[in-house]
């Protein structure tokens, strides 16, 4: 239940994905989610968009938000964020 609410935040935008990588350190349904199911819920990003993040920023689509490295984090946040001008 606690998952899907988490989802249902992100899809709606009242949550980011910045907020949850920063959430997932001391809340344990956030550490635990796949990463996959965090971007398929973000408002724009599709199933096959979201495997593209994932594939781009070199993530398992297995991976759970605490199994995220550094390089990762700033890789997904990078693609997520877009194009600077």
């Amino acid at each position: 239940r606690a998952r899907t609410e988490l989802k249902q935040q992100l899809r709606l935008g009242s949550l980011t994905f910045r907020e949850l990588l920063a959430r997932a350190s001391n809340d344990d349904v956030a550490a635990k989610i796949k990463v996959l199911a965090v971007l398929e819920s973000l408002p724009g990003l599709g199933k096959v968009k979201a495997r593209r993040v994932l594939d781009e920023a070199g993530v398992s689509d297995t991976r759970r938000v605490q199994g995220l490295g550094e390089h990762q984090k700033a890789k997904l946040l990078d693609l997520l964020d877009g194009p600077k001008p």
